[in-house]
């Protein structure tokens, strides 16, 4: 009895020397080892002796610590698988399950070392001795393995806080870093390095939301809710770390939310074998890398907002200041095209108004609207604002439509008139998820504010158009052709102004009543417009009078299509009718005073008149003649 409890003395005395020793020292549990199994040798005889590290629910040969692999914890016996031997006990008899493997074969015991309450430190395996089985069967046996299971306890423990001293160092300098810089860039750059260099065999990835209007040189993900695992979501949308072993991908994920005081912005992602456990520091590090980053790209990302902010002030100050300054519709448009394109780089803009039951599209827009493949994008916006005012954001637009589609990501904002759809506005770009939801929102208040400039001008040239046509013949108004004539009698190089009366009009009216007057009046001037199409104008002169003026036309010309109206009239009209007229031609040798022109043609008018009807005269410069 007295051997034994010297022989506890001598190796309480060996440890607490290991311990002062090495303290400060020693880099590994694998040092600490090979010094108690000098002290086993001594005191008990033991020559062979191992000892399994506890890791993860993995008991691990303390010899491949320090060059731990996943092959390692592969390989590794599993706790679970002898737990049940230490029923009660701290030492029991080799387990065949460690017996039928070779390094293990001429072990005979084991010694469990856990504190209560607590995971295991390690199992100790031993080929025992008598000496070793005399001392442990002794009263002091139990005393040996409780102090050795303390001091393993405190090396374990100072070892651990070493081993994590690097890592928080590392997050430290990174934190630093994020504090100094709003580069977003830079931030992934480093978080995705630091991940890298502690995790340098699994795999790694950044899944990002879509919210910071800005694309980044970084290899990322973006964070797609249709398309992302059923963990990865939970993770994104709790902000808590996830866990999922995923079968179908072959591999365990570690999915880290990169969270911020105000959203959570993404995910880090930490793919490892199957059979890979996640330790609890491995965790806590990946969870405190991922907020420090996703403080650090809040941070970032208020800051360029803040910027963003006041550019996108300024661009909708300057854009309403511009469509203010009573400009037409068609400048109008193409300024507002022009910063469209500025603020968010689309590939394709369009601008269309509603045209009765149809939207046209503006000569504002880009060609691709022209074409056929441009009218799948309009139809399917317009079929959307068929059934809500709301505006209209696609980030993949390949999703919604089995058709192949170049252009994935739309932009749809309406314009409104009275909360009524007149239009809208629609931005492409052919990659997915190109516009971000700031963006969207910028386009909204841009149209908005746009919208009521929009109407202004397109009310004041439907009011212009009143004051220009005249109601019934749709022909323009006395004074729109006479600021015409002025202008052509000023800019254009020659011209011809015809001015026509129906002949016996009263007697239509009173034959058939002024309804069928009016629709009399309605055929001429259709048959007019028709004739004369983009040459020249056609104007209602008062009455049953009418007139046409083409600019740049020859004298010769002239006559021929004044013959050609006369004679036209009847078959144009039911009831029939005809025509007198008065034709002035005017070129760089004779060019009249304006009043003049009016003058001279109604002289030839009443020539006409007055030499039986149905045909027109013209004035000459010098005599009046028949044509």
């Amino acid at each position: 009895m007295t051997d034994h409890l010297q022989t506890l003395k001598y190796i309480k005395s060996d440890v607490l020397s290991f311990w002062v020793s090495s303290n400060g020292e020693l880099t590994g549990f694998n040092e600490y080892f090979y010094s108690l199994k000098q002290c086993l040798k001594k005191h008990l005889k033991i020559v062979n002796a191992a000892f399994l590290s506890y890791e993860g629910n993995s008991l691990i040969p303390i010899e491949e610590l320090a060059t731990l692999t996943i092959e390692t914890k592969l390989n590794a016996v599993s706790w679970l698988m002898i737990e049940t031997s230490f029923y009660q006990q701290k030492m029991v008899k080799l387990p065949y399950i460690l017996k039928e493997k070779e390094a293990y074969n001429m072990m005979t015991d084991m010694v469990l070392f856990q504190p209560e309450g607590k995971d295991p430190i390690g199992v100790l395996l031993v080929e025992a001795t008598d000496a070793w089985t005399d001392f442990m069967a002794s009263d002091y046996g139990e005393e040996c393995v409780e102090t050795l299971m303390r001091v393993l306890q405190i090396f374990r423990e100072n070892l651990e806080v070493k081993s994590n001293e690097d890592q928080y160092r590392k997050l430290y300098n990174m934190t630093d870093l994020f504090h100094s810089t709003m580069d977003i860039d830079l931030i992934l750059e480093n978080v995705l390095k630091n991940i890298r260099d502690n995790f340098p065999e699994f795999n790694v990835e950044l899944i990002l939301s879509n919210d910071q209007d800005r694309h980044t040189t970084i290899d990322i993900k973006l964070f797609d809710y249709l398309s992302e695992r059923p963990a990865t979501i939970e993770a994104f949308v709790s902000g808590d770390l996830t866990t999922e072993l995923a079968g179908d991908l072959n591999c365990r994920l570690l999915n880290a939310p990169i969270k911020g005081r105000q959203a959570i912005y993404g995910i880090l992602q930490v793919s490892a074998p199957t059979t890979y456990l996640f330790s609890t520091t491995e965790k806590d590090f990946v969870r405190m890398l991922a907020q420090a980053s996703g403080n650090a790209l809040e941070n970032a990302k208020l800051y360029h907002q803040s910027h963003r902010l006041v550019s996108d002030l300024q661009l909708i100050n300057e854009t309403s200041h511009r469509l203010n300054m009573r400009i037409d519709i068609h400048e109008m448009l193409l300024f507002l095209q022009k910063q469209l394109m500025k603020s968010f780089q689309p590939m394709e803009v369009c601008f269309a108004f509603k045209n009765n039951d149809t939207f046209e599209v503006t000569d504002a827009s880009t060609t691709l609207f022209t074409t056929e493949e441009g009218q799948t994008y309009i139809k399917h916006v317009e079929q959307h604002f068929e059934h809500t005012n709301d505006p209209l954001f696609i980030a993949d637009f390949s999703r919604l439509t089995p058709n192949q589609i170049e252009y994935r990501s739309i932009m749809a904002i309406p314009i409104l008139m009275e909360e009524k759809i007149n239009g809208f506005s629609i931005v492409l770009h052919k990659e997915p998820y190109f516009f971000s939801f700031d963006s969207f929102k910028l386009m909204q208040s841009l149209i908005h504010h746009s919208s009521l400039a929009i109407a202004n001008s397109i009310l004041r040239n439907q009011l212009q158009e009143m004051v220009d046509r005249d109601h019934l013949t749709k022909l323009y108004a006395r004074s729109y052709l006479d600021q015409y004539v002025e202008k052509s009698l000023k800019k254009d190089h020659s011209g011809m102004f015809l001015l026509i009366d129906i002949d016996n009009f009263k007697r239509v009216n009173d034959t058939y009543g002024h309804q069928i007057g009016d629709k009399i009046l309605v055929q001429i001037a259709m048959k007019l417009n028709e004739t004369i199409g983009t040459q020249g104008i056609c104007a209602r002169w008062g009455g049953e009078e009418m007139s046409v003026y083409v600019p740049n036309i020859d004298e010769k010309e002239s006559i021929q299509l004044a013959s050609t109206i006369v004679a036209m009239i009847p078959d144009a009209t039911d009831p029939q009718v005809t025509i007198s007229a008065g034709l002035i031609t005017w070129d760089q040798n004779y060019r009249p005073a304006f009043q003049s022109v009016f003058l001279h043609a109604d002289t030839a008018l009443y020539e006409a008149k007055n030499s039986g009807k149905n045909r027109f005269c013209i004035h000459d410069r010098f005599l009046q003649t028949n044509a």
